[in-house]
């Protein structure tokens, strides 16, 4: 499969990851009358939130996994890398095909939601942060942890489904299923990163809520290098415990 196939698999199942799981959140996820209100809310919440990323995750693997790998996420290719199943050659091409997949899409998604007249969604626009700028208020260090640990957890679950020993046809699946329970997790501490390019396409369009000192792009650091690692150390565990394979 040529470079370029790749590319535009990881450019197109990463558009659709983000404007997928980021809308449902800026959209969907409160929709009618306020939760504590007696008006009906119609949103899907957290839950709906965390099914939307796991569900746009299953589809695209399914549907150009086979293209390019299906990584859709800088943390995820560098730490194929790190589990020998991705070449780094290829490695700064993924992650420049999947950042401008989540601008594109992001980019989308703000002129959908912006369409109102209401400016629906638009605030912190599904990005993500800590601090003042966490959905729970929670700390740097609690971000970081979680991120990493999360991250790590995914590329094990990833790497594990995709061994040449792992029942065939299934992965898909497992990770779709696997990114849902992250978001479960993790929603309520930083909106859930786990991916520097579904953070990056954000953060861009996001605004600082009124009185906030700090603004998405100024904590984009974090959704970056917490994510990196905890891929990177996911990568290596499950090299040590399955062994290097070329991906195929």
């Amino acid at each position: 499969m040529s470079l370029t196939r790749k590319l535009s698999a990881e450019f197109i199942g990463t558009f659709v990851l983000v404007f997928g799981g980021c809308g449902s959140a800026v959209l969907a996820a409160s929709f009618g009358g306020p939760v504590a209100s007696s008006v009906v809310n119609l949103g899907i919440a957290f839950a709906g939130v965390a099914l939307a990323f796991g569900l746009t995750v299953l589809c695209m693997a399914y549907a150009v996994g086979h293209i390019s790998g299906g990584h859709f996420n800088p943390a995820v290719t560098l730490g194929l890398v790190a589990a020998g199943r991705a070449s780094p050659l290829d490695a700064g091409p993924y992650i420049l095909a999947q950042v401008a997949g989540a601008v594109a899409a992001s980019w989308v998604l703000y002129i959908v939601a912006t369409g109102n007249g209401a400016g629906i969604g638009i605030g912190g626009f599904a990005s993500n942060g800590y601090g003042e700028l966490s959905p729970g208020k929670y700390s740097l260090e609690s971000a970081a942890i979680i991120e990493v640990v999360l991250t790590a957890i995914f590329l094990i679950v990833i790497v594990g489904v995709t061994s040449v020993k792992a029942p065939k046809g299934f992965a898909p699946i497992a990770i779709g299923l696997a990114l849902t329970l992250i978001h479960l997790v993790s929603i309520p501490v930083t909106n859930t990163s786990v991916n520097p390019a579904r953070s990056t396409g954000v953060a861009l369009f996001a605004e600082s809520s009124p009185g906030a000192t700090a603004t998405a792009l100024s904590q984009l650091w974090l959704f970056w290098a917490a994510p990196i690692l905890g891929g990177i150390i996911g990568g290596l565990i499950s090299r040590f415990l399955q062994g290097p394979q070329t991906e195929e």
